[in-house]
């Protein structure tokens, strides 16, 4: 009994030690029990009523270890208990005395020897319908239920190797990607636009790369993208940079390979495309340069090389183009008859990187070519056909995450996805590829310039998250409430604080033709400002209100400033040219090469 309370004695459970003997028909303790499934010693269950059993000490007393036995069975210690209702029942339907007897035994037994007992002797607790003192039957189960628990074993064994092998795959992505430092760590979710820097280079290094054109590439900024996604993520705007562009390359630091810093020269009109790779330069310098080109302030870059273009075609299971007409480029290897194809592979790689055949042979021709690709890829990405195949999800992810190098703010699977969830939201029909608009170069034929004129609105539409696909909402502009003054009357003080060159020499001049009484120019503000912003001292109201009118501001640029006495002028980088409203444009300038990514219409011509 004390081993019961200690949960020892030889590992023998004293409940086992009470054995029910059909010859008398009472429990017998035996210190030396015989196992449940051995033959028992007492011989065959007879069929026939037992015989009355005998008195025993543990039907009348409770034992040390058993206070409170005869409570528990329904009667003070010492008592007989009264029969339960159920054995009342029971005996006047003419159970045997035996079993009475039985059940009047297991009532005095403590609640864990009473189940225990039950499986043994077959009472109402754990009987079965095989008979009087057998151990209970299991329950046979039905087809279904046999099903159901197949089945449940199948989902639960998926489960859990989906599990290890998700935390397997989710290591060996991690250890795909590639990472450069490029000075910037920002978050990979903000809650404002998202600006991410695309490049794809022309590296002849590395798996799969070999074989196309330049054999001693060192990687050049061959296609360059500035993906714009709008603070709702309600649409996306897909800038295409020329590689042949002249422009400026700002100055840039670099990490070597050993961990030192290199700072790169900067340079002036050069070509985009060697602010990477060209004197060491990594896509931190891209990064820069774009900034400067384009006013916008990028978040992340995402770099992939030819060897991508083949892996991830092949990965989504092709890619279908059109052509108007029959393009053979033997420089890209390219050979398609007029209509539609599915590419993947080389064959992929050949059509992003063909011009000759095309158009007038420009690069500005292949970046049709590549929009047209991008934008049936980014379809076939988000079909059903994709979203719905785990093999082609996780050959996907495998080649995307080889494929990229990435900085350091999205350097890791989970930073990746994060990204991803919080972009996939941009519905396809939404998502505009446009061209950054040039003009030939009239110094050099193979090179082109920027439209100054036509990438200005451009890059504001950027700037002030405007959306391209014509839905967007006209807001008006609110106008200063003051009464306006004699335009002879202004007398305003002109900084450059982020404008063209010379901005605020033609403004002085501007408002000089315009019948301003005083307009001077300044030179340079002591520091560049985002937004254009006119500051006026109290009692210049009506002047700020008539130079505003003058110059289309709205009324968020004026400012009163009580350390004032003459008005001042700051022209910043949203400001274009006198008399141009500062705001960015409802819709892209006339003229601008763009396409719907979800237009399947669009064929090379």
């Amino acid at each position: 009994m004390d081993a019961q309370g200690r949960g020892h004695a030889g590992d023998v459970d004293p409940a086992d030690q009470w054995v029910f003997n059909p010859s008398t028909g009472s429990y017998e303790l035996r210190l030396n029990p015989v196992a449940d499934d051995s033959q028992s010693r007492f011989g065959s269950r007879r069929t026939s009523a037992p015989r009355q059993r005998s008195s025993s000490p543990e039907e009348s007393t409770a034992t040390p270890a058993e206070p409170g036995a005869g409570e528990r069975a329904g009667g003070r210690a010492g008592e007989r208990p009264r029969a339960r209702a159920g054995e009342r029942s029971a005996e006047r339907a003419g159970d045997r005395p035996g079993a009475r007897s039985a059940r009047r035994t297991e009532a005095r037994l403590p609640a864990q020897r009473r189940g225990r007992a039950a499986e043994r002797t077959g009472s109402p607790e754990g009987r079965g319908s095989g008979g009087r003192g057998r151990r209970k039957a299991k329950r046979k189960l039905s087809g279904k239920q046999k099903a159901l628990r197949i089945g449940g074993g199948v989902v639960g064994f998926v489960l859990v190797a989906g599990c290890v092998a998700g935390t397997v795959w989710y290591q060996k992505l991690n250890g795909n990607i590639n990472k450069v430092d490029v000075g910037e760590n920002n978050p990979a979710v903000s809650n404002g636009p998202v600006n991410i820097l695309v490049i794809g280079t022309d590296a002849r290094s590395g798996k799969g790369n070999t074989g196309y054109g330049d054999k001693g590439s060192v990687g050049h900024a061959d296609t360059t993208f500035l993906f714009h996604v709008s603070k709702d993520r309600s649409n996306a705007t897909a800038l295409s940079i020329p590689r042949d562009m002249i422009t400026d390359i700002p100055q840039c630091k670099t990490k070597l390979k050993d961990g030192t810093e290199k700072t790169i020269r900067a340079q002036q009109q050069v070509r985009f495309n060697t602010s990477l790779g060209q004197e060491e330069r990594d896509p931190g310098c891209t990064w820069r340069t774009v900034e400067k080109l384009t006013g916008v302030e990028i978040d992340h870059f995402m770099m992939a090389d030819f060897n991508a273009v083949k892996e991830l075609s092949t990965a989504v299971g092709g890619v279908e183009v059109c052509t108007r007409k029959p393009i053979k480029d033997p420089k890209s290897h390219l050979n398609l008859k007029a209509g539609r194809h599915t590419v993947k592979g080389e064959q992929a790689l050949a059509f992003v990187r063909t011009r000759h055949a095309v158009g007038f042979g420009s690069d500005l021709d292949r970046i049709k070519l590549q929009q047209q690709f991008l934008s049936s890829m980014i379809r076939k990405m988000k079909s059903g056909d994709t979203l719905t195949s785990p093999s082609k999800l996780l050959d996907l992810s495998d080649v995307a995450t080889k494929a990229l190098t990435v900085d350091t703010g999205i350097g890791s699977v989970k930073k990746l996805m994060a990204l991803a969830n919080d972009l996939k939201r941009v519905n396809v029909k939404n998502i505009t590829f446009a061209t950054v608009p040039v003009l030939d170069n009239p110094d050099d034929p193979a090179t082109v310039i920027l439209n100054r004129e036509k990438a200005e609105p451009l890059f504001k539409m950027v700037q002030q998250d405007k959306s391209m696909t014509g839905k967007a909402k006209k807001q008006a502009a609110a106008k200063p409430k003051a009464k306006k003054a004699p335009a002879s009357e202004v007398n305003v003080s002109i900084l450059n604080g982020g404008g063209p060159p010379r901005a605020a020499a033609q403004t002085a001049d501007y408002l000089l033709n315009k019948g301003a009484g005083a307009a001077a120019s300044d030179g340079n503000a002591p520091q560049e400002l985002e937004k254009t912003r006119l500051e006026f001292a109290p009692g210049q109201e009506e002047q700020a209100a008539r130079l505003a009118d003058m110059l289309k501001l709205p009324a968020s640029a004026l400012k009163k400033s009580d350390s004032l006495t003459k008005m001042t002028l700051t022209l910043g980088r949203d400001f274009t040219s006198p008399g141009k409203p500062l705001g960015a444009p409802d819709k892209a300038p006339s003229g601008v090469e763009k396409v719907n990514a979800n237009d399947k219409n669009v064929c090379a011509k």
